[in-house]
C-alpha cells in the first residue's frame, strides 16, 4: 500500500562524511556537541507529543549539506560499547529538505517533506528478475566475505526499496556513491543503481584476486628458486673441494679481472660498483647478462694503451709520397702537424728534465698554450676518387699508428655515435667507442668517412654529436651513453672525408681544418696509373707484371680521351677492363703473352673513346661552330666540368617574347641569364650589337644535359658570350672556355672553384680560359703543368672577354666589337 507525503518540523543531526539510508541502525556518540544538540531537541519535542523523539539525518560532505535526509528516531539512549555516552537512531524514510525554521534546544530546525519510495504492487517481469540479480549478487558477495548469518535476512527482504537501501551497509561504496543511492527517490532506479555498483565491485574484486594469486605464485615461485640454487651452489662448493678447485664463481672472476686490469680511477671504481650488482643479481636475471656485457665492453678497451708516434718528419713524408701521388698539400698539412708534435715532446721533455718518453710527454704534459691532447681534424674535401679514404692509412702509416674506418654515410641515429642507453635491449657503444677498442690503443687515426652524407630525423642528429669528438676543448671528456664513464679522445687524430662542402654542418666544420683535394693532373694519373692501378689489377686479372704491360701512350691516351673524371675509380675500372680482355683472348688462344698495350690496341680491345677533346673534332662538327654556343666551366660534385651554354633567338612572327630558360637550372643561375640579357641590352649601341629587335622575338637560352641540376653566378659571362656571338652572328673560338659573374655594368666578378675548373679545361682539351681578374690569387694552387698547358686571361669586364672569345668578324657578318667600345 502506497504512503502519502508529509510535512514535518525536525532538528537536524549532520553526519560528516558519512550516510545512513532508511533502514538502517547506527549508534551515534553524544559527546559530538551537533549530535548532543539534535538529540535533545528531538527528545524535548517529543515530551509534547506522544511517540519516540525523531531526528533529520543529514550527510555533509566538504561542509555542504545534501538536499535529501533520512528521517530517524531515537531507539534508545545509554552507553556504547567504549563506555561512552551515545544514541541508537533506526532510519525510517528519505526527506526531501525545505527552508529552515525554529524549535526547542541549540540544534537546528528545518521544515521537510517525506517522500514516497514505494514500488507498485504486484511488481513488473524486469523489476522481479532486478531483484532475483542483486539478491544473488549481494549472496555471492556476503559468502566471500564469510557473512553466512546476514545471507539469510537479505533473502527475507523483498520490498524493492528497502532491499536497495540495505547497500548503505555496503563498506566498498564511497560517500559519494552512497550520496547518490540517497538522492535516488524512485525505488526501481535506485536498485539499479545498487546492483551496478555492486557489480562493478565484484568485478574489481575478481581482477584483484586474479593478480594476487599471479603475485603470490610468482613469489612463490622465486622462493623455490632461491632455495633450489642456494642448494645447487651448495653442490658445486662440495663438488670443486672434492676436486681440489678453488671457491669462486663467475661474479669472482670478473672481480679478479677488473682489479688486475690496468683501469683508470673512476673506470675501475664504475667496473666494481657493477660487479657488486652482479653478484646481487640472480643468474636468469636479464640485469645480469646487462652487467655482463658492460664489463666485456670495458675490460676490452685499452684505456693505458698507447703506440708511439714516429716522429721521424722526412721518412714519414717519403711514406706519403711512396703511396700517394700528388696531394702535395694534405702531404703538407700531415708533415706540419707531425713536425709540430715533435717540437712539443721535446719542449714538454725538457721541462720535467728527464729524456723519458717522447709520445707519454705529449700525453701527460698537454698541447702548447694550454689545449688539451694532441689530437687533430683534417676535413678532406674532394670528388670521388681522388684517394680520400686510403689517405687515411697513408697517414697512420707514416705516424705509426693504428688506423680505423667509421663508414658515416646514411647515419640518421644518434646513439650511432654516443651509444644507447643500457636500459634499451640489445643496446651497443656508439661507432667512436668501438673504433677505439678495433685499434686497440687511445690515439689511433680515426677515419671518418663521408661525413657529409650523415643525415637527421626523429632519432636525433649524428651531426650534431659529432661536435663534442672532434671539438680539441672538449673531447677529453667525451661521455658516452652505453659506458657511462669519460673517454680521452684528445690524442686521436681524427681525419673526415666528404665530397660536398656545402653539405657539411657549418658547426662542425667549424671545428675541423679543411683540405681540398681537387683531383690529378693528367700527368698525376699516369704516375698513379703506372704505379698503383696497374700492379693491383694485374694481380686481380691474375697476371704477372712480364705478361702485360701498357706503355705510355696507351696510358695517356687512356686518361685523356677513355676517362674524363677528377679521380681515378674510371681510370683503374678501364685498365681492369683492358687486362681481363688480354687475360680472356690467351685463354682462348687469341693472343700470345708476353704483350704489351699500345694506343693504337685500346680501341679493338675497349671500344671507341668517349671523351674526344672539341678541339680535335671536325670543325663542321663543333659545338662552337654555330653562333650562339659558349663554353663554360662548372664545379659538380664529381669535380670540375666543362659546361655548354646554347642561346637562340624566335622568329618575329610567332609573337613569343620575352627570356625562355631551360636546362633545370636554379635560381641564381636564372637571374644570371636575366643579368646578362639587360646588360647586352643596355649596351647594344655601344657594342653595335643588333639589339633593337630582341622586344619582338624571344630569347631561349639552354644548358645541355638537362637532367642535372645546375645554379651559381658563375656562368654569367658564359651566358653573356653567348647571346653577343648570336647577335653579332660571330661564333665562339672553340678552344677558349670561361668562367665569371656579371653584373649589370659589365664587370667580371671573382667566383669559387678555380683549381679544379682548371684541372677540367685542361682534362678537356681547352688551351685559352678566361677567369676574373681577382681570382689571379687562386692561380698559386693550380699544379705548373696545368698552367704551362693553359694559356689563362684574367679579366675584369665583359668587353675583354667578348675580344678574346669571339672569332673575328669575315665577310657578310655582324662587325666586331668596336676598339672604343672595349
Amino acid at each position: 500500500m502506497a504512503s502519502t507525503s508529509a510535512t514535518l518540523t525536525l532538528p537536524v543531526l549532520p553526519l560528516d562524511d558519512e550516510v545512513v539510508l532508511p533502514g538502517m541502525v547506527v549508534p551515534l556518540d553524544l559527546n559530538d556537541s551537533e549530535v548532543r544538540a539534535a538529540v535533545e531537541a528531538a527528545q524535548a519535542a517529543a515530551r509534547a507529543e506522544p511517540g519516540k523523539p525523531r531526528v533529520l539525518l543529514v550527510p555533509r560532505i566538504d561542509g555542504e549539506y545534501a538536499a535529501t535526509g533520512v528521517l530517524g528516531t531515537v531507539e534508545q539512549v545509554g552507553r556504547l560499547a567504549d563506555g561512552d555516552p551515545g544514541a541508537l537512531i533506526r532510519g525510517r524514510g528519505r526527506v526531501r529538505i525545505g527552508a529552515g525554521t525554529t524549535g526547542p534546544g541549540a540544534a537546528l530546525w528545518v521544515e521537510g517533506t517525506t517522500l514516497d519510495d514505494t514500488a507498485p504492487e504486484p511488481l513488473p517481469g524486469h523489476v522481479a528478475e532486478l531483484v532475483k540479480e542483486y539478491k544473488a549478487l549481494a549472496t555471492a558477495w556476503l559468502r566471500k566475505r564469510g557473512a553466512w548469518q546476514v545471507v539469510d535476512r537479505v533473502q527475507a527482504i523483498d520490498e524493492v526499496s528497502a532491499l536497495a537501501d540495505n547497500s548503505g551497509y555496503s563498506p566498498f561504496l564511497t560517500t559519494g556513491q552512497k550520496v547518490e543511492l540517497l538522492e535516488t527517490a524512485d525505488p526501481v532506479a535506485r536498485l539499479k543503481l545498487a546492483t551496478r555498483q555492486l557489480r562493478d565491485h565484484l568485478a574489481e574484486q575478481d581482477v584483484a584476486e586474479t593478480i594476487a594469486k599471479d603475485v603470490q605464485e610468482g613469489v612463490d615461485k622465486q622462493q623455490r628458486e632461491f632455495l633450489l640454487r642456494r642448494q645447487l651452489e651448495a653442490v658445486r662448493k662440495e663438488l670443486r673441494e672434492l676436486d681440489g678447485e678453488p671457491d669462486g664463481g663467475e661474479s669472482d672472476d670478473y672481480r679478479t679481472r677488473v682489479e688486475a686490469a690496468d683501469l683508470p680511477g673512476k673506470v675501475r671504481e664504475a667496473a666494481l660498483k657493477e660487479v657488486d650488482k652482479l653478484e646481487r643479481a640472480s643468474d636468469q636475471s636479464p640485469e645480469g647478462s646487462w652487467i655482463r656485457t658492460w664489463l666485456d665492453t670495458v675490460l676490452e678497451m685499452p684505456w693505458n694503451e698507447r703506440t708511439e708516434d714516429s716522429y721521424d718528419i722526412r721518412g714519414a713524408r717519403a711514406v706519403l709520397d711512396a703511396e700517394h701521388t700528388g696531394l702535395d698539400d694534405v702531404k703538407e698539412r700531415i708533415t706540419e702537424y707531425l713536425a709540430v708534435r715533435r717540437r712539443r715532446a721535446d719542449r714538454s721533455s725538457d721541462v720535467t728534465g728527464g729524456d723519458g718518453d717522447r709520445a707519454a710527454a705529449v700525453r701527460d704534459g698537454g698541447a702548447a698554450g694550454g689545449r688539451r691532447g694532441g689530437g687533430a681534424v683534417l676535413a678532406l674535401v674532394g670528388p670521388p676518387g681522388v684517394g680520400k679514404t686510403s689517405l687515411g692509412e697513408s697517414v697512420a702509416h707514416a705516424m705509426g699508428r693504428s688506423f680505423v674506418r667509421v663508414a658515416l654515410g646514411g647515419v640518421r641515429d644518434e646513439a650511432e655515435i654516443r651509444g644507447h642507453r643500457r636500459t634499451y635491449v640489445g643496446a651497443l657503444p656508439g661507432r667512436i667507442v668501438r673504433a677505439i677498442r678495433e685499434a686497440g690503443s687511445m690515439n689511433p687515426v680515426v677515419l671518418l668517412d663521408e661525413v657529409d652524407k650523415v643525415g637527421s630525423d626523429f632519432r636525433g642528429d649524428p651531426a650534431a654529436a659529432l661536435l663534442e669528438v672532434l671539438d680539441p676543448a672538449q673531447n677529453h671528456t667525451f661521455r658516452d651513453h652505453y659506458l657511462e664513464v669519460e673517454l680521452d679522445l684528445s690524442d686521436v687524430v681524427f681525419l673526415a672525408t666528404a665530397n660536398v662542402l656545402e653539405a657539411i654542418p657549418e658547426a662542425l666544420l667549424d671545428r675541423m681544418d679543411l683540405v681540398r683535394l681537387d683531383g690529378y693532373t693528367e700527368d698525376e694519373k699516369i704516375v698513379i696509373a703506372r704505379d698503383h692501378l696497374l700492379p693491383r689489377q694485374l694481380e686481380q686479372a691474375g697476371l704477372d707484371a712480364d705478361e702485360v704491360t701498357l706503355d705510355e701512350g696507351a696510358l695517356r691516351r687512356l686518361t685523356g680521351e677513355y676517362t674524363r673524371e677528377a679521380g681515378v675509380r674510371t681510370l683503374e675500372r678501364s685498365i681492369a677492363r683492358l687486362l681481363r680482355k688480354v687475360a680472356a683472348q690467351h685463354e682462348l688462344g687469341e693472343r700470345e703473352l708476353p704483350f704489351t698495350i699500345s694506343a693504337e690496341h685500346l680501341r679493338e680491345l675497349i671500344g671507341r673513346p668517349h671523351h674526344v677533346p672539341e678541339s680535335a673534332q671536325d670543325p663542321a662538327e663543333r659545338r662552337t661552330s654555330v653562333p650562339g654556343v659558349a663554353t663554360g666551366l662548372a664545379v659538380t660534385g664529381a669535380g670540375g666540368d666543362v659546361l655548354y651554354v646554347e642561346a637562340s633567338l624566335a622568329d618575329p612572327e610567332t609573337g613569343a617574347a620575352g627570356l625562355t630558360l631551360t636546362g633545370q637550372l636554379g635560381d641564381v643561375m636564372k637571374e644570371s641569364a636575366q643579368i646578362a640579357l639587360s646588360f647586352l641590352r643596355s649596351r647594344g649601341a655601344e657594342l653595335e650589337l643588333p639589339v633593337a629587335d630582341l622586344k619582338d622575338r624571344g630569347v631561349h637560352v639552354h644548358f645541355p644535359a638537362g637532367a642535372v641540376p645546375k645554379d651559381g653566378p658563375s656562368a654569367g659571362i658564359t651566358m653573356t658570350t653567348a647571346l653577343a656571338s648570336l647577335l653579332s652572328g660571330r661564333p665562339v673560338r672553340p678552344d677558349v672556355a670561361m668562367t665569371g659573374e656579371v653584373s649589370l655594368t659589365g664587370r667580371v666578378l671573382p667566383i669559387g672553384g678555380v683549381k679544379q675548373k682548371l684541372l677540367a679545361a685542361h682534362r678537356a682539351g681547352i688551351t685559352t680560359v678566361v677567369i676574373p681578374k681577382r681570382n689571379e690569387p687562386d692561380l698559386d694552387d693550380v699544379p705548373a703543368e696545368v698552367l704551362d698547358g693553359l694559356d689563362v686571361r684574367t679579366v675584369t669586364d665583359v668587353r675583354q672577354v667578348l675580344e678574346l672569345a669571339l672569332a673575328p668578324a669575315t665577310n657578310g657578318t655582324a662587325p666586331a666589337v668596336p676598339a672604343a667600345a672595349r
